[in-house]
């Protein structure tokens, strides 16, 4: 099942993408069954993904709208938090100059920094180093605290695709990268939540790109994960209790721009696609801060 996060007439709404072409979806406003239109809002919900499934399924025609045209939000809006691993591949950690970490490194982005699906990634007026970084995103469904291996993947509702933009000049600025993962409208989040059970366990072996103007990028394999979701999930948990709607991202492979030479930087009018396999394809365009 893939639910997507969208702006009806101003507000938030969810939908359930149809398996078909993905040409339509199921609008769950007009399903008749009174569920959250925020995503978080909707997996903090007792046996929400199972309500929805049904939903779909028994939904009247009235209900059935076309994907083209829609304004996707991000898959979840308003995270309670957003988690990111940094240095989660080898080859990206060796490309960066960094050894191969022993513990993840983390940081967090704030809701603003983020913009969903064909909706345009803003390049600041304060610097022109954007670089893209291809990320699976994990979407908690079930609160939880001290997880194990054994019951880590118990409280994921589903996957997705992440373009984790930096700004590389002001993640340099400080010892902590927060501030250049953090200006407005510069992480794609989309295109919709792919639920676990049309994956395999802990989103493994997926093939993950990223391609900017149809050019690959980065191109890479989830199996390479030094921290595969099951460790992180036990690492945060051990510190942080994890609530339905946050976001934990995973990490991006070699082949991010600010490392080739020349530099390459993500600029107005360009198109950055992050592909990750079974999840789908998160595509933005580059627009200038008005």
């Amino acid at each position: 099942m893939r639910l997507i996060s969208y702006d009806n007439a101003g507000r938030p709404a969810i939908g359930v993408v149809r398996a078909a072409g993905d040409a339509e979806f199921v609008d769950l406003g007009a399903t008749g069954l009174a569920l959250p239109t925020d995503m978080a809002a909707l997996l903090a919900t007792t046996d929400a993904l199972a309500t929805v499934k049904r939903a779909a399924q028994s939904a009247p025609a009235h209900a059935v709208k076309p994907l083209a045209g829609v304004r996707f939000l991000p898959v979840v809006p308003r995270p309670p938090k957003i988690l990111c691993l940094g240095l989660n591949y080898a080859d990206h950690a060796k490309e960066g100059g960094h050894a191969k970490p022993e513990y993840p490194s983390f940081f967090m982005r704030g809701a603003t920094s983020q913009v969903g699906h064909r909706e345009a990634i803003v390049r600041p007026k304060a610097s022109s180093k954007l670089d893209y970084e291809a990320e699976l995103a994990v979407v908690i469904g079930a609160r939880a605290r001290h997880l194990t291996k054994a019951n880590a993947l118990s409280c994921v509702a589903g996957y997705s695709c992440y373009n984790d933009g930096s700004l590389r000049d002001y993640q340099r600025k400080t010892n902590q990268w927060t501030i250049g993962k953090n200006f407005d409208a510069t992480g794609g989040f989309g295109p919709w939540l792919v639920t676990p059970d049309e994956l395999p366990a802990g989103g493994a072996g997926l093939s993950i790109q990223s391609r900017l103007n149809g050019r690959v990028m980065q191109d890479a394999n989830t199996k390479d994960f030094l921290f595969d979701v099951v460790e992180s999930l036990c690492i945060i948990t051990e510190c942080i209790t994890l609530e339905p709607g946050d976001v934990i991202i995973t990490g991006t492979p070699a082949g991010v721009g600010y490392a080739r030479t020349p530099p390459v930087w993500m600029a107005p009018g360009d198109v950055c696609e992050i592909d990750i396999e079974g999840v789908g394809v998160l595509s933005n365009t580059i627009v200038d801060e008005a």
